[in-house]
C-alpha cells in the first residue's frame, strides 16, 4: 500500500493539438475515420504556427504533469511551421519540467518537398541532441520512397521511426508496405486492423480509438510490447490506464488490470528516467491496478523528478505560473481558431 509511484509516461501524443478544444465545428459532419482526419486535424495542423505551438505545447505539458506524468512521447505535423516546430516542443516540455521524446510526421499529403522538409526536421532534431524517433503520419499518405527514406534515416541516427499504423480502413496496405522495412526499435501506434505481426513497439490508445469508432485493437493478442498513449487527448495515464482495462474487459471477460497496467507501465523502457520520478497521490492504493481500474478521481499532489527539483507542490507547477500558461494558450487559441 502507497501513495506515490514513479511518473507516468504518455507512450503517444500530439502536443499540437491541445488547443483543439473549442474549436470551429468542420465544414461538414466526418462520417468516419478518413473524413474526421480531412475535416478536423488536417485542417488544423495546416493552421499552426510557431507560436501557437509552443502555447499549446506549454498547456499539454502542465496539464501532464499535474497529472502525474513526467515523460511524453510525442508526434508532431504543422506543414506550415516545419523548421523549428521540434525545438518548439522540446523547449516547452523543458520549461514545465517534462521530459519529451520527438518525432516529426513525415507525409507526402504536401507534395514531395513537404516530406523533404519533414525529413529534414527530424534530421536536424536529431543530430543536434535532441531526444526522439523518426517521425513518418502513416503509410497510406505516404510513398513508398517516403517511407524507405524515413526508415534508412532513423537507421542512420541509430533510432526508430515513430509510425500510426492501420488506425482505421484507408492505411490496410500499411503491414505489407511496411513489413520489410520495420525494426524492433520502432513505435507502431494504434494497429487497430494491423493483418500481421510486425516488429516494434505497439502504442495502444484506446479513448482515441473509441472517439473515431475505428474497433478495438486487441494489444494483449499480440506479440509485441505495448505501451499506453493518448493520441493526443491529455496525459492523464491513471485515467487512460482504466480505460484500457474497461476496453480490454469488453473484449474479453477474463481481462485483469494488470494488463493495462503493465501497458502503462511500457513506457518505461522508452524513458527510463521516468521511473526515478517520484509523485505523491491523493489515493492510499495507487500502486495496485485492481484499486486504481475503480478508483476514479485520484489526481496527483506532488512531483519530484530524479534530481530531486519539486515539479508538482499541492497540486500546482513550480516551474510556471498555471494561469499564464492557460492565458497564453487562450490567445493562440483565439488566433488559431480564427484561420479555421
Amino acid at each position: 500500500m502507497a501513495d506515490t509511484t514513479p511518473g507516468m509516461v504518455c507512450g503517444h501524443h500530439h502536443l499540437y493539438s491541445t488547443l483543439a478544444r473549442g474549436m470551429p465545428p468542420p465544414p461538414k459532419q466526418p462520417t468516419g475515420f478518413g473524413e474526421i482526419l480531412e475535416q478536423v486535424w488536417w485542417r488544423l495542423d495546416a493552421a499552426l504556427d510557431l507560436d501557437m505551438l509552443r502555447a499549446s505545447a506549454r498547456l499539454g505539458a502542465t496539464e501532464a504533469l499535474m497529472s502525474g506524468t513526467t515523460a511524453i512521447i510525442d508526434h508532431h505535423e504543422s506543414p506550415n511551421a516545419i523548421e523549428g516546430s521540434l525545438d518548439v516542443i522540446a523547449e516547452a516540455c523543458a520549461e514545465v519540467g517534462v521530459r519529451v521524446v520527438c518525432a516529426y510526421g513525415v507525409t507526402d499529403r504536401h507534395g514531395a518537398d513537404g516530406a523533404r522538409r519533414g525529413l529534414d526536421e527530424n534530421e536536424r532534431f536529431l543530430r543536434g541532441g535532441g531526444r526522439g524517433f523518426v517521425g513518418v503520419h502513416a503509410a497510406f499518405t505516404c510513398t513508398d520512397d517516403t517511407l524507405e527514406a524515413a526508415a534508412g534515416l532513423a537507421h542512420d541516427l541509430g533510432v526508430g521511426v515513430h509510425i500510426h499504423v492501420c488506425e482505421g480502413p484507408e492505411d490496410l496496405a500499411a503491414g505489407a508496405r511496411l513489413t520489410r522495412l520495420a525494426t524492433d526499435d520502432w513505435l507502431l501506434v494504434h494497429c487497430v486492423l494491423l493483418d500481421r505481426d510486425l516488429p516494434g513497439t505497439i502504442a495502444h490508445n484506446p479513448r482515441s480509438n473509441m472517439n473515431n469508432a475505428v474497433g478495438y485493437a486487441r494489444p494483449a493478442s499480440r506479440p509485441n510490447p505495448t505501451i499506453l498513449g493518448t493520441d493526443g487527448i491529455g496525459a492523464d495515464m491513471l485515467e487512460e490506464m482504466r480505460l484500457a482495462y474497461v476496453a480490454h474487459r469488453a473484449d474479453d471477460v477474463t481481462a485483469s488490470p494488470d494488463d493495462a497496467w503493465s501497458w502503462m507501465e511500457g513506457g518505461y523502457a522508452i524513458v527510463p528516467e521516468a521511473r526515478d520520478d517520484v509523485v505523491t497521490w491523493t489515493y492510499d492504493h495507487v500502486d495496485s491496478p485492481w484499486h486504481v481500474a475503480f478508483t476514479p478521481g485520484v489526481r496527483a499532489t506532488r512531483v519530484v523528478d530524479a534530481d530531486g527539483r519539486v515539479l508538482l507542490d499541492d497540486g500546482l507547477p513550480t516551474l510556471v505560473d498555471v494561469h499564464e500558461v492557460r492565458a497564453h494558450a487562450a490567445e493562440q487559441a483565439a488566433r488559431l481558431h480564427a484561420r479555421l
